[in-house]
């Protein structure tokens, strides 16, 4: 039977190739005695979330409540202290009742927005490399996307002034996100508030995806509430994924104008409901709690950092420190780079067991790298470095 265009354009997407090429790897290795699979091509951290946070869960899980559905009004506390957290991290003053929005992760809420502000054939401002989710909304709402290339050589620094006026007026979105996934660079405020102002200029809606805002290693990470008018037509999302260790939980905000918001929230009220009280109770013990939780990680994601890409460069594999916490960002080796990306992690999967994440799977602009996910201990990702090493040492590029 026929599928809808819209999700033909969506393709398989390159985690669910890579999770195939995984599980083939992983029965290889059982059935031949092969090295064990070290996974390094998801951001699923190893790291656990604060024992406040599960314990709130546990306790609020035997309420009655927790089994019911959620609607919007019975997230309020969870929306006080999101409000109350923002005062806190940016200093900014938020309505918890019309400026926040409980998220189920902050991929959903970036994937479903394009739904509730575009119409079909409007155009939308994306980075290259960009994060699948913030393509995948375009093409949901059958938007056209328009991408804007990020230059190594500049620092991975977005460019506003390479649109021309014309193509700025006929925008309705921009996507950004920074501290930025796929290239672990934590960015600037200048370059987020350029966006803004651009953005209010031509009457663009601006989305700041920002899951990774308490993870910079080096400098302060940018954030939309910091921008003077941030309520004009600017959105942003943050998660507790990365921050608290929370990924498998699901839960995130988004704080914004409050018509964006409603927008969303309306879109929201039509695809599903709000995650389990009882998880928000773990949510709500995380931000009140364990605000210093991203700082402990900071220290451990550094070292990881430092003696991974130090591991790396004795096998001969340079590597550009990243300033942010979780990933490298790693150029294929020179000799790969005509094959592309996604042949060199399959094959480089194939001859160590170390899985990568293809840059291409994040765009045109990730086609030559590939991510590495800083998600083991130091000692397991330095042996995955060797391995790396001796197969590249090694192999003949077919």
């Amino acid at each position: 039977m026929p599928i809808s265009e819209r999700l033909s354009r969506l393709g398989s997407g390159v985690f669910a190739r890579n999770d195939a090429r995984k599980a083939t790897y992983a029965a290889a290795a059982l059935a031949q005695g092969l090295p064990p699979l070290l996974d390094l091509s998801l951001g699923s951290t190893d790291l656990q979330p604060p024992a406040a946070a599960v314990q709130a869960m546990q306790r609020a899980m035997e309420q009655p409540a927790s089994a019911a559905y959620c609607l919007h009004a019975a997230t309020g506390p969870f929306r006080e202290a999101v409000a109350a957290w923002a005062q806190r991290r940016f200093g900014t003053a938020v309505d918890p009742e019309r400026e926040v929005l409980l998220l189920v992760g902050s991929q959903e809420g970036t994937a479903h927005l394009p739904l509730a502000v575009l119409n079909p054939g409007d155009r939308a401002l994306l980075l290259d490399p960009y994060y699948p989710s913030h393509m995948g909304g375009l093409h949901l709402a059958s938007a056209h996307p328009q991408l804007l290339p990020l230059d190594p050589e500049q620092g991975w620094r977005p460019d506003f002034e390479r649109l021309t006026p014309a193509e700025w007026d006929a925008l309705k979105l921009m996507v950004l996100g920074f501290p930025h996934n796929p290239t672990a660079t934590t960015g600037e405020q200048g370059w987020l508030d350029a966006a803004m102002d651009k953005a209010l200029r031509h009457d663009v809606v601006l989305a700041h995806d920002n899951p990774y805002v308490d993870l910079a290693l080096e400098g302060e990470a940018p954030a939309l509430l910091r921008h003077p008018r941030w309520r004009q037509g600017g959105i942003e999302f943050f998660s507790f994924s990365k921050s608290w260790c929370l990924g498998g939980y699901r839960l995130a905000f988004a704080i914004g104008a409050e018509w964006l918001i409603t927008a969303l929230r309306q879109l929201k009220g039509v695809v599903d409901f709000n995650q389990s009280l009882a998880l928000q109770a773990g949510a709500i013990a995380a931000l009140e709690q364990a605000p210093d939780w991203p700082e402990r990680l900071r220290a451990i994601y550094r070292e990881r950092r430092d003696r991974m890409a130090l591991a790396l460069e004795a096998v001969g594999w340079p590597v550009r420190r990243p300033t942010m916490a979780l990933y490298l960002w790693l150029q294929v080796p020179p000799a790969w780079r005509q094959q592309g990306s996604e042949a060199f992690c399959a094959a480089l999967l194939a001859g160590t067991g170390v899985a990568l994440t293809p840059g291409n799977g994040f765009g045109p602009g990730g086609e030559g790298w590939a991510r590495l996910a800083l998600v083991h201990p130091a000692g397991e990702l330095e042996q995955g470095a060797a391995r790396i090493g001796a197969w590249l040492a090694t192999t003949t590029v077919p």
